[in-house]
């Protein structure tokens, strides 16, 4: 079962490397300013110590713009700044082993999937919204194998009402396409972290999915 619902279209996943020497800080804020509607930190090669430290500095940013913040599977970082929830795929803690946790349990959790029959196991169905990635391939997923295309999204679709997040070389010019397969939420790193103006590229992604 789900805990919550999921009202969010535009899906930021931001670290600091991504973001290509800018101050990441300031690109979470120019992309919440041009339409981001949550924001995932995502620091994997980071200690906890300095991931805690980053989520604390973002918090006071998400928090300014009423912004749920997720945390990339470190539970201590989630229960530390009380963010509104964490992301997990396929190699990170369990959705049914967070569901158990009292300072998570109730948050919102994030499962990606890389194959079907994930779409049956009790994982998914503890999860609030399912991460599809990638829908192509990308520079910045190179972890896993699976290229679910627009005919991946629409057969996901098809399987189960939970709400989809894709991700995966996802920009401007194939956004309505993916919307269109049936997906509920854009999640980007690259459209945003990397472009000169991230508040211009977020604006013009949202206004995209709009339409």
């Amino acid at each position: 079962m789900s805990l919550h619902s999921f009202p969010y279209q535009l899906y930021l996943v931001i670290s600091e490397a991504d973001c290509a020497g800018k101050n990441f800080l300031k690109v979470a804020e120019q992309a919440i300013l041009g339409g981001v509607d949550i924001i995932q930190l995502r620091e994997k090669n980071d200690s906890t110590a300095l991931f805690l430290q980053k989520a604390r500095q973002l918090l006071e940013i998400t928090d300014k713009y009423n912004i749920p913040l997720i945390i990339n599977d470190n539970i201590e970082v989630a229960e530390k700044v009380n963010a509104a929830g964490i992301h997990v795929g396929n190699s990170d803690s369990a959705p049914t082993y967070l569901r158990q946790q009292p300072s998570i349990k109730d948050k919102i959790i994030g499962y990606s999937i890389e194959h079907l029959v994930q779409l049956d196991n009790q994982e998914t169905s503890v999860s609030d919204y399912l991460g599809i990635s990638p829908v192509f391939k990308t520079n910045t997923k190179t972890d896993t194998i699976t290229e679910w295309g627009l005919e991946g999204i629409a057969k996901i679709r098809q399987l189960t009402e939970k709400p989809l997040v894709v991700i995966g070389n996802v920009h401007l010019e194939n956004a309505k396409m993916i919307m269109n397969a049936g997906t509920d939420c854009l999640a980007v790193v690259s459209a945003i972290c990397s472009a000169d103006n991230p508040q211009k590229a977020a604006y013009e992604l949202k206004n995209e999915i709009l339409k």
